[in-house]
């Protein structure tokens, strides 16, 4: 993702995601004109609500890690009036998939009876001067750090080394958030804060390894498709943030709304209903002669142009040198799941 996730971050900008263009209609028309389908709107909602029946359940990770519950498990208390304040935080670099998945989610929430969406969404960075995200997509901040209002929800994408400013804000303001949520390697930018200290979390699988050893005291839960832990949750990488999203929406606003949320989206994804559905993840690639893989990130190398290091009489290679900095300033820590010859 970045220098916080070392070569997770061009991991996940070789994925080659793009953000789709705003689409200029208006989200209420598009809800209106779906509900004058009538019949095929109920059966497709039925569909809808057998499969969420047979999903498995939702695992809430409280402050004891332990507690699980299906359905709406630990509910948030939505405002008597007016919005819930979301904050995105962004910096350079950052990944647009995991901001702006859970920016739409949050948009496209609808409530019988308002006229306007529940959420407030506004970016907040150290200075309202233009960032380019991954791709080079210019975004011009909302706020700073100084000015930004004061959040309920907090979603911390992948992006590049975090300003004291921003570990700062993000600390002060979890006083009083319902949620701080991490995306992908925006979980190495929580881990900075201190706040994840003592308790579980995830990650960005090719990040695993790196959030393992420069976080030893947070429980890295592999293979989740999120955790949360008492007012703080991470998403696994990229897509993930949708699914953490929905279950934010979830825990406000009830399982219907969060499936209604999710088919006006058409978006099929079931991990906002189990929170274990990343297990394809749980288990490291393993380096071969046939296959090499960077020891840092777990991507794969080409050996004939990979930079590499020797370490105790075995060659090492690497996607990047930033990569090879990386090992050789503790080879030790990487030597057990490189690829030897």
């Amino acid at each position: 993702m970045v220098i916080i996730g070392i070569a997770a971050n061009r991991g996940c900008e070789m994925i080659g995601l793009m953000n789709a263009p705003t689409s200029s209609i208006n989200r209420k028309d598009l809800v209106n004109a779906a509900a004058r389908f009538g019949l095929i709107a109920a059966l497709a909602l039925f569909v809808i609500g057998q499969l969420s029946a047979n999903a498995a359940p939702v695992e809430t990770k409280g402050s004891s890690g332990d507690n699980k519950q299906p359905g709406k498990a630990n509910p948030l208390k939505p405002p008597a009036q007016g919005q819930i304040p979301i904050a995105f935080v962004i910096s350079e670099d950052a990944v647009i998939i995991d901001f702006c998945g859970p920016w739409e989610v949050f948009r496209d929430v609808n409530i019988p009876g308002r006229q306007d969406g529940p959420f407030q969404l506004y970016t907040v960075s150290d200075t309202t001067s233009p960032i380019h995200a991954g791709g080079g997509m210019q975004i011009i901040p909302d706020y700073t750090f100084a000015n930004a209002p004061a959040p309920k929800v907090v979603v911390i994408p992948a992006q590049s080394k975090p300003s004291e400013a921003m570990l700062k804000w993000i600390r002060e303001s979890t006083k009083s958030t319902d949620v701080t949520m991490s995306v992908c390697t925006g979980a190495f930018v929580l881990a900075k804060t201190g706040l994840l200290s003592g308790k579980s979390a995830t990650t960005f699988h090719m990040a695993f390894g790196n959030f393992a050893m420069e976080f030893p005291d947070i429980n890295l839960k592999r293979g989740a498709r999120f955790v949360e832990d008492g007012n703080l949750a991470s998403a696994g990488g990229l897509s993930s943030g949708i699914d953490l999203a929905l279950r934010v929406v979830e825990r406000y606003y009830g399982r219907d709304v969060a499936q209604k949320t999710a088919y006006n989206m058409e978006y099929q994804g079931q991990g906002w209903m189990n929170a274990d559905s990343n297990q394809i993840y749980a288990k490291a690639p393993v380096s071969t002669a046939e296959h090499p893989l960077c020891p840092v990130c777990g991507m794969d190398v080409d050996v004939a142009t990979a930079p590499k290091s020797v370490y105790k009489g075995t060659t090492y290679y690497f996607c990047s040198d930033d990569d090879k900095k990386t090992f050789d300033s503790a080879p030790d820590k990487f030597a057990t799941a490189t690829l030897r010859r």
